[in-house]
């Protein structure tokens, strides 16, 4: 329990400042903010984020220094009135979504304070997390520094030995560790950070071009101040809390919402934005895929997921430089390794033709209705419709697939943003 966690801790005065009070963006803002946080990660390039005990609230484990967390309840002498156990917490939307994220590309690393291993168990790859103050769910042996995952919560604090000889002789493919001991990986108050995991975090961090934190004051150092870490090379920080902190002014965009309903419109948009009706469309048609390393890739397009991972058949690849060619029978291509894709012109019409009978059908549809709802359904239903049609641009191509390129929004909304793989940029 998080409680449990906290009295295992040693004494310690500074604790930060406690219980401020928690703001509520409206649920427009909300939805603007998201939409705005949505297209900085398909701009970005290297997107780093920063988790706290914030995205663990909606799983039964309090936080600290909320309205109703840990420390800030100690202070009036009272505890939490829920605390779930570490064995019994589940991983959240938030810690679902950032595996999905993680997986197809969006976030390349995750940088966490949290120690309650709801990260690992989402099934997120340790390679692309790294856990600063430890994990109740991971022992180390001193000697080898091997680390096991454990099935349930370990009983101490402060890298204490467990009494526990090194299960490296487990192993059957590495070499035994003689007179390991295991012992815990979760810190205490002025413990070191884990060596390796710090420096990934700042590496990543520093390299970002987007910085986004997650339910954190950002008041523990040094990882509350990993975010900053990019702003001097010209990188964006984005703070998603309910509490206001003391690097607010120094945040490209701010956002005062649970992290679970922020995360969750931010994938839906981030869906919404890729061309799916599109991508159907063209499937057994030609397709030029030129990635983010100058390689292009032209096939016929097998299938595609929302998320632009594609398969090609019938392959002529050019190098970057566009010196070698060669043919592969199919390949797979990774939407987040994609810079730029081109479609034959018939496919955009195909689609734009598609939409405008589907807006007719539904004008049809509610005109049939009668009455005064019927002109305000027509209207609606023709919104709906301009939002299905996509607009063509014109340009050479090559590849023999004549002109088309695409954008990514509908014909006549203006400057809207081009197609390019899973990131769209203006």
């Amino acid at each position: 329990m998080s409680c449990n966690y906290a009295e295992g801790l040693s004494a310690y005065e500074n604790k930060g400042v406690l219980g401020i009070p928690e703001n509520f963006d409206s649920e427009e803002t909300v939805a603007k903010k998201c939409k705005e946080l949505a297209n900085l990660i398909q701009e970005s390039k290297h997107v780093v984020l920063h988790t706290g005990a914030g995205i663990s609230t909606s799983a039964g484990i309090p936080d600290f220094r909320g309205p109703k967390g840990v420390w800030t309840l100690e202070q009036k002498g009272e505890k939490p009135t829920f605390n779930t156990s570490f064995d019994e917490a589940k991983p959240t939307k938030s810690h679902m979504a950032l595996r999905s994220l993680v997986e197809h590309g969006y976030i390349q690393y995750i940088v966490s304070q949290n120690i309650d291993g709801l990260h690992l168990k989402s099934g997120l790859d340790r390679k692309f997390l790294a856990e600063l103050h430890g994990n109740m769910f991971v022992e180390q042996c001193h000697k080898c520094r091997r680390q096991f995952v454990r099935a349930t919560a370990v009983e101490t604090v402060g890298q204490k030995h467990l009494g526990i000889p090194c299960k490296s002789s487990k192993l059957g493919n590495s070499r035994s560790c003689r007179g390991g001991v295991m012992h815990d990986t979760v810190l205490d108050w002025e413990d070191d950070l884990p060596e390796r995991d710090l420096d990934m975090a700042f590496m990543h961090s520093t390299i970002a071009d987007l910085n986004i934190t997650l339910g954190t004051t950002l008041q523990i150092v040094p990882s509350g101040n990993l975010p900053l870490k990019n702003l001097k090379h010209d990188g964006k920080l984005v703070i998603c809390n309910l509490q206001p902190t003391k690097h607010d002014k120094k945040a490209h965009l701010v956002i005062s919402s649970y992290i679970d309903d922020i995360l969750t419109k931010v994938c839906k948009r981030l869906e919404e934005m890729l061309p799916l009706s599109l991508l159907k469309t063209a499937q057994s048609h030609p397709m030029l895929v030129e990635l983010k390393n100058g390689e292009t890739y032209n096939g016929h397009l097998v299938s595609c997921d929302s998320w632009m991972n594609i398969n090609l058949r019938d392959v002529i690849c050019t190098s970057k430089d566009g010196d070698r060619f060669w043919r592969m029978p199919e390949c797979y291509i990774r939407g987040s390794t994609i810079k730029y894709l081109r479609i034959p012109d018939e496919v955009i019409d195909m689609v734009k033709e598609d939409a405008q009978a589907k807006s007719r059908n539904r004008a049809e549809l509610n005109k049939n209705r009668g009455g005064n709802s019927s002109q305000n359904q027509n209207q609606r239903g023709a919104r709906t419709g301009n939002r299905n049609n996509f607009g063509v641009r014109s340009g050479p191509t090559g590849g023999g697939l004549g002109n088309g390129g695409m954008r990514a929004g509908p014909s006549g909304q203006g400057n809207r943003p081009q197609v390019q793989g899973n990131k769209l940029r203006k």
